[in-house]
């Protein structure tokens, strides 16, 4: 960034911008039926489908926090942490 665009606004916050994510289509769907916030939800819900070879899969736009609540969901998922 110049240094005259960025003389006097330190305190200034800088949005977060979105990033895309291709998640699989059949753990898109777990993570629909799954206990999302608001969030991660509205961003499964206006992500868009993409067909694939042997499936498809949804490209969801949304800020790096919310991918990595959908990773973190994901990996439980494929993952299970050890009850015991």
């Amino acid at each position: 960034m110049p240094e005259h665009a960025a003389a006097g606004r330190e305190d200034t916050a800088v949005p977060e911008l979105p990033v895309a994510l291709d998640i699989p289509g059949k753990l898109a769907d777990f993570l629909r039926a799954a206990e999302l916030d608001d969030a991660g939800r509205a961003a499964l819900d206006h992500g868009v489908t993409v067909r694939r070879s042997q499936g498809c899969a949804r490209r969801v736009n949304a800020t790096r926090a919310v991918h990595h609540a959908l990773l973190d969901r994901s990996q439980r998922r494929v993952r299970p942490r050890d009850a015991g």
